[in-house]
């Protein structure tokens, strides 16, 4: 999953960064409201963490914006305003949740998973493909009840394949989703990546359906359906 972090505050940031990028999420940066809406208008992000009071264009703004032009990305406020009259003004804007400075990361996780819940069954946080299952929440990935031990990056793609079943996926789509756009990455590194998850989905469990297929001169789809 892809989110777009607009804070000026350059070390609340990169620590915020960091930390959804230990938890698998690809997260860009902008530190100016200017460049953080013209980031959001540009890209397609599953989710957008915004400081009310942001130089150039602020917060209440951005979102205002957005909502106006029919995003319905989810948007979390993260501020130092912490007046009631704040809050409703912010929710008012079009935002989701509101979250106030300081705070703890393991809350503002706990929010972005809500959030990124939201356009699933709330009451379904496993995905789930046949008998493939994905737990967000805990990192772990099983098929056939057997765990499956995957890095970061695999990861957040499963995830992304699985949060999109029976939908063909192009290569931009993939890698604006899964990928910062600070990444390096080469023409070949989906196909490398949907490899490592064939590796350890599919071939192990050849009495099984492949779940993970490629749809030539197109891209590629998770589902339970035949070939």
């Amino acid at each position: 999953m892809r989110l777009l972090v607009i804070e000026d505050d350059h070390k609340i940031a990169n620590a915020i960064k960091k930390g959804l990028a230990q938890e698998a999420y690809a997260v860009d940066v902008s530190f100016d409201g200017k460049d953080g809406l013209a980031n959001a208008l540009t890209f397609d992000y599953d989710l957008i963490i915004i400081d009310r009071m942001l130089p150039g264009v602020d917060g209440i703004k951005i979102c205002k914006v957005l909502r106006e032009k029919k995003y319905n990305t989810p948007i979390l406020f993260l501020t130092a305003k912490d007046k009631i009259s704040d809050r409703v003004e912010g929710l008012n804007a079009g935002a989701d949740d509101y979250l106030v400075k300081p705070f703890a990361f393991e809350e503002l996780l706990a929010r972005v998973r809500a959030l990124l819940r939201r356009p699933t069954k709330t009451d379904e946080t496993i995905l789930k493909i046949a008998d493939l299952s994905l737990d967000p929440a805990r990192f772990t990935v099983k098929r056939a009840e057997k765990e499956i031990k995957l890095s970061s990056k695999e990861f957040a793609l499963l995830e992304y394949m699985m949060r999109n079943p029976d939908r063909i996926l192009t290569k931009d789509n993939i890698i604006a989703h899964v990928w910062d756009y600070d990444a390096d990455v080469l023409p070949n590194t989906v196909e490398v990546y949907i490899g490592y998850l064939r590796n350890k989905i599919d071939r192990p469990f050849a009495k099984m359906p492949n779940l993970i297929q490629t749809s030539r001169g197109f891209g590629y789809k998770i589902t339970d359906l035949p070939e």
